[in-house]
């Protein structure tokens, strides 16, 4: 038995790092792992000192969705959904309500839950190597982690269904042609180019891109009027904080605003 974390986090400038790190499992997700990658997805969420986040993986995956030994040995059709419940209703609520952008840093193979933890961050980001699956049909699953809800918005239904009934490998070019990630850097600069992205993120407006977030949100499901006035209220919000102030005067001075995340 070994007491080596399932999930590592470390912030930097800050960038909080947090690390799906189960190599020899392919970042599959036991229990451990779950509750380890909730536990610091909640924390990232309430800290003030973080303003950007980065969700990765090490090795040669991102993550291949649930650890299917634990999965063959769960008793039950009603315990998996109860893990649903638990664990992976929660990790993706977290990410699409972050009030701080995420950043999926996907440096190699992203399959079933890993691909939809994927989806639920807001920039995505792919190695050449990586690669992309839904993979649920092919265990006889229907699909979780909100990927019914995600990859539609991204993809449209009807690519949606396509990859969801019939499974393939889709390679990361393929997957920007889709909107799947928004940049793929060759493996020798992936690293640096994560890095530039997010560090571009935690200097920007915090307040003003967790109103953008829940605005989106909001809209998915709300009728133009109400989307409308929703984005009145997120102006409200936004115009009282200290990042629109330095913002404007900036603006006003002819040079580049130095936000402060408040």
């Amino acid at each position: 038995m070994t007491n080596r974390p399932a999930v590592t986090a470390s912030t930097h400038d800050g960038v909080l790092t947090i690390r799906i790190d189960r190599p020899a499992r392919m970042n599959s997700l036991d229990a451990h792992a779950r509750t380890g990658l909730l536990d610091a997805l909640r924390t990232a969420t309430g800290d003030p000192g973080v303003r950007a986040v980065v969700l990765t993986g090490t090795g040669r995956a991102f993550c291949v969705g649930q650890d299917l030994r634990e999965a063959r040995a769960v008793d039950g059709s009603e315990a998996m959904a109860d893990a649903v419940r638990a664990h992976y209703n929660p990790l993706v609520r977290t990410l699409l309500t972050m009030p701080k952008p995420v950043v999926a840093a996907v440096g190699g193979v992203a399959a079933g839950a890993g691909m939809a933890l994927a989806l639920a961050c807001d920039v995505r980001i792919a190695a050449t190597s990586a690669a992309f699956t839904t993979a649920f049909a092919g265990i006889g699953l229907s699909c979780d982690t909100g990927i019914s809800w995600t990859l539609p918005r991204i993809a449209g239904r009807a690519t949606a269904l396509d990859l969801l009934l019939r499974p393939r490998l889709l390679g990361a070019a393929e997957a920007l042609s889709l909107g799947l990630v928004h940049e793929v850097a060759a493996d020798g600069e992936f690293d640096a180019t994560v890095r530039r992205a997010a560090a571009a993120l935690a200097a920007g407006p915090t307040r003003a891109y967790a109103a953008m977030k829940e605005a989106v949100t909001f809209a998915s499901g709300a009728t133009l009027d109400a989307a409308l006035e929703y984005e009145a209220t997120r102006i409200a919000h936004t115009g009282a904080s200290e990042d629109h102030r330095l913002g404007m005067d900036a603006f006003l001075a002819k040079r580049t605003p130095v936000f402060t995340g408040r």
